[in-house]
């Protein structure tokens, strides 16, 4: 029996905000204390929305060996990595991510090129925002408020294609609300932390993440080189989580049952919020 497959519409669909002319002061003030993600259009991103072409690129950065992702598909798989890792000179790399047909490839003439960073300092698990310079991407986002949803495994989901999932297997991934919007070149999409986000380029193009910390200092871990653990009180308390499920094994399955039903319940009343959707 084939899966059962769903169109992006039969999920519940909740609107993308979208501003114009957003200074920074309106931003500060109207737009980041809602903790949602919003499209910025009419930003003033200099010149390199018309400046960065493949050949521009290619002499500036030039021949700076890079490590890429190849992948036969459009949709990378950060769990089950259907990519393989290769070292090309950037210039090399840039001129084949832009062809649909490659005369020299890794795995195929079709395969997919992601660069997830050319700086020393990628950084993730914060807020963040994405800048189109060039060519356009579809966004989709999840609200943390819906990780029960999404199959979780780490930080990621085990649901690969957000367009048609397998309903069979991720039966309540159909309940998560689906944010979406096409990201064009010279537009910046705010993604708050937390957000679950599914990103797939329409064209070649090139998008570049500024990350920020907005908790003090002493929430975040002082080892966390590259932005990606959790939150140290997070960290502690699924610590202190996991010792108790692991004392919760000695109970008798019926009374582990009732007394991990008690724990979830209080868990929720003490730590679910009514002040997001």
């Amino acid at each position: 029996m084939a899966a059962e497959e769903a169109e992006p519409g039969s999920q519940p669909l909740a609107p993308l905000a979208r501003y114009a002319g957003v200074t920074r002061e309106r931003f500060l003030q109207e737009i980041y204390p809602l903790r949602k993600p919003a499209v910025l259009e009419g930003i003033d991103l200099g010149p390199c929305t018309a400046k960065w072409t493949v050949d521009y690129l290619s002499q500036a950065v030039g021949d700076k060996e890079v490590k890429v992702h190849v992948s036969p598909v459009p949709q990378m798989d950060f769990l089950s990595k259907n990519f393989v890792y290769r070292t090309l000179p950037f210039d090399v790399f840039v001129k084949r991510a832009a062809e649909a047909k490659h005369a020299e490839y890794f795995i195929s003439e079709d395969e997919k090129y992601y660069l997830r960073s050319l700086g020393e300092d990628p950084r993730k698990v914060m807020d963040n925002v994405l800048i189109q310079v060039t060519g356009k991407k579809r966004v989709v986002l999840y609200s943390p408020r819906d990780a029960p949803y999404l199959y979780l495994s780490g930080t990621k989901s085990e649901v690969l294609d957000v367009n048609r999932p397998d309903l069979k297997r991720y039966p309540l991934f159909a309940k998560a609300r689906r944010y979406e919007a096409v990201l064009k070149a010279g537009e910046v999409l705010f993604i708050p932390a937390l957000w679950f986000h599914n990103v797939t380029s329409e064209e070649f193009g090139v998008g570049v993440n500024v990350f920020w910390k907005h908790l003090p200092a002493e929430c975040y871990d002082k080892t966390d080189t590259y932005g990606n653990k959790d939150l140290a009180a997070a960290s502690r308390a699924a610590q202190i989580l996991d010792r108790a499920l692991k004392t919760l094994e000695e109970l008798p399955e019926e009374y582990k049952d009732f007394y991990g039903r008690r724990m979830a319940l209080r868990i929720q009343e003490k730590t679910y919020s009514t002040n997001y959707e």
